[in-house]
């Protein structure tokens, strides 16, 4: 991976956005069959091409909430993750990922594990999973679709917290339809880029407005928000979602509410923070542009002055709707992983994986 040297960046307040495995309101992932509880079983068990109503739409699905549809060609580094042997169309595609070598897609973690019927996990095969590459559109005959030689994911990748959501994928061969590597940065420049104000693009095929499926790559615009506003943002949902249950257990219990209150700031000032150093915060004070199901995996990418793109997150996780279904459409913004602090793993991945 390639080491920058530091442009002009140009800050602006624009908007978009796209998320990947959703939480509930409270910030935690909802519990799900193991069918549904990754994207690619998502995709492969046939329920998002079943469940594609507004009410039925689950959060493994796919979609850029609030985007616009991409001009062809654009993006072009852009590749869907697809179950093998299915046909080229949203209905197979379950996350997204970036060329950021001729023969390297770098993508989320969570889009590369699979849950079995006794609520652990697994690697994916190689042989479960297809690129396409070269194509803005799911559909048969657009790009080219590749085998998948090996998957490689972050060793470290905990998928409660989705803390070191990262992995790459070695393609079976190069691409031979038209494409472009992305560049990351290392960690020097990524904590500049991760400043608030950068504007930042996300893409993808996830659902959109009321869990539509896309057919079509959608692109939003955003901006770079400071972790520890975003942090507060959740930990303040959180603290409400379990104020209750406290309470009630506070009375049951007959214990006085001198000592609830002081147990109560113990039990908060304890909790582990929702986003670590290894994750970055994108979205709109507004809110309504962000990512959804499928986009995991996908690229956030900040523009440069000069014209090139550097990709600063892999989409991660975000707010689920009411009852975990579909994503919040109203939300401030997505979690993304943090690509500048895991330069020195994908050059050790990839140099010992010639």
């Amino acid at each position: 991976m390639k080491r920058h040297v530091l442009p002009a960046l140009s800050l602006g307040l624009f908007c978009a956005a796209i998320p990947a495995l959703a939480e509930d309101a409270a910030g935690i992932a909802p519990k799900a069959d193991p069918a549904a509880s990754s994207p690619f079983g998502y995709a492969k068990s046939g329920a998002k091409a079943a469940r594609s109503s507004t009410a039925e739409a689950e959060a493994a699905g796919a979609k850029v909430i609030g985007g616009d549809v991409a001009a062809p060609g654009a993006w072009p580094w852009q590749v869907a993750l697809l179950v093998s042997g299915a046909p080229v169309s949203p209905d197979s595609q379950f996350c997204g990922g970036s060329m950021v070598l001729d023969r390297w897609v770098l993508t989320a973690a969570h889009c590369v594990v699979m849950e079995d019927e006794t609520g652990g996990f697994f690697d994916l095969w190689p042989q479960d999973v297809a690129i396409l590459v070269g194509a803005n559109n799911l559909r048969p005959g657009e790009g080219d679709l590749i085998p998948v030689e090996a998957i490689f994911k972050y060793p470290s990748y905990t998928r409660d917290q989705f803390d070191n959501d990262i992995a790459l994928i070695k393609l079976a061969r190069a691409p031979q339809a038209p494409y472009q590597t992305i560049e990351v940065p290392d960690a020097e420049y990524g904590d500049l880029l991760n400043q608030q104000g950068v504007t930042t693009i996300v893409t993808g095929w996830g659902l959109q407005e009321g869990a539509r499926r896309s057919v079509e790559l959608r692109q939003a615009q955003i901006q770079m928000l400071d972790r520890n506003l975003c942090n507060s943002a959740l930990m303040e949902v959180r603290a409400e979602d379990a104020a209750g249950g406290f309470t009630y257990a506070a009375q049951a219990l007959g214990v006085a509410e001198e000592d609830a209150f002081a147990v109560w700031d113990q039990l908060v000032a304890r909790a582990p923070e929702p986003l670590s150093e290894n994750m970055i915060c994108s979205g709109t004070f507004e809110g309504g542009k962000t990512s959804c199901n499928g986009d995991s995996g996908g690229p956030l990418v900040v523009p440069l002055d000069d014209g090139r793109y550097i990709q600063a997150g892999v989409v991660s996780w975000g707010l689920s709707g009411m009852q975990g279904q579909g994503c919040e459409e109203t939300a401030l913004f997505s979690i993304y992983t943090d690509v500048s602090n895991f330069v020195p793993w994908l050059n050790q991945v990839i140099e010992a994986n010639p």
